[in-house]
């Protein structure tokens, strides 16, 4: 389950996405380490792939499809998590108000994880 911040109209949100590679053989682990390594940064402290998302535009997408093949063809894990703007952030961000944050809170419910999407 994901818990999400309250929002308040001044504040600025990523979605900051933290990636475990699944385990393979070398064949197939390098292959995916070749995915990953398009699409994110590894951090040795926590040995995960990580990438923040502040924009939803073609090339976000197209880094969520990435990440979401990679789920599919290796199994790789997939956490997303809205969270506040790290201090020095350069890059765009979402707000509260109309923007993805605010839909991802409006539309999120604690019986199913962020991003799975709603059983109608």
């Amino acid at each position: 389950m994901t818990v999400l911040p309250t929002p308040r109209p001044s504040d600025r949100w990523l979605l900051n996405i933290t990636i475990q590679a699944a385990h393979a053989d070398d064949t197939r682990w390098n292959q995916q380490l070749a995915v990953l390594r398009s699409v994110s940064t590894y951090e040795p402290g926590t040995q995960t792939w990580s990438t923040r998302i502040g924009v939803l535009d073609l090339t976000t997408l197209s880094t969520l499809q990435t990440l979401f093949d990679a789920a599919r063809t290796f199994g790789t894990e997939i956490h997303i998590e809205p969270a506040p703007v790290p201090n020095g952030w350069p890059g765009p961000s979402f707000k509260s108000g109309g923007d993805v944050a605010a839909l991802l809170i409006a539309r999120a419910d604690e019986r199913r994880p962020l991003g799975q999407l709603p059983i109608t």
